[in-house]
């Protein structure tokens, strides 16, 4: 996506902001306009290398760790649900400005951390990064986010962070495969596969329209 991306910005003299929406960013207006698709788009679409960078190191960093506790299903859903809500929190209190990135789907894998540093069921192995252990973090983010001029989307950072609070509090670990109930896993894998769908979908009505 970012390598298209920079393809199209050297052979053409569009803004950046008119290239980021050619490429799935989430605007409130086009979104009230029937565009709801960008709110799942968006969460692919990054606004520079540096931030792609970033985001790419945090979701390698968080997403291994909730993903070796949780599994694939629920990791799929995790993210992908906590990025949705992000996107939608940045539609309602952010309307008018673009937005792009992976940060609010990122902020729900760290809210599963945190809240699972105060569960029972927590493995002892991942302690020393969840709850308490990543509050210095949050804090700085969220703070940093304010300043005037950071270009952070708290609503996105905030959205996606109490998702996964929700979500780590009503999910429970899964601690080897052989302990899955048939049922619950295919219930998991069945959401994920429909979050799936619901990416290629988004990025499929995205490439049927035209902003020129």
């Amino acid at each position: 996506m970012f390598v298209m991306m920079i393809a199209k910005l050297t052979s053409s003299f569009r803004n950046e902001a008119y290239l980021l929406l050619n490429f799935g960013a989430q605007y409130g207006p086009l979104v009230a306009n029937g565009e709801w698709y960008r709110t799942v788009t968006a969460i692919f679409v990054h606004g520079g290398i540096l931030h792609l960078l970033f985001n790419s190191y945090a979701l390698f960093y968080f997403g291994t760790i909730v993903e070796s506790i949780y599994g694939p299903e629920k990791f799929v859903v995790l993210y992908l649900l906590s990025g949705l809500v992000g996107n939608v929190a940045t539609h309602l209190l952010y309307y008018k400005s673009v937005s792009v990135g992976a940060s609010g789907a990122i902020f729900g894998l760290v809210g599963v951390l945190f809240i699972l540093g105060f569960k029972r069921d927590a493995p002892f192995y991942v302690r020393s990064v969840t709850g308490y252990a990543l509050l210095p973090m949050i804090i700085f983010n969220v703070v940093y986010g304010f300043l005037p001029g950071s270009g952070i989307n708290n609503a996105a950072h905030l959205g996606g962070f109490f998702t996964g609070i929700l979500m780590g509090y009503l999910i429970k670990p899964v601690p080897s495969v052989y302990s899955r109930k048939k049922s619950v896993f295919l219930a998991w894998r069945a959401a994920a596969l429909a979050f799936g769908a619901l990416v290629v979908y988004s990025f499929m009505m995205l490439a049927f329209r035209s902003i020129i």
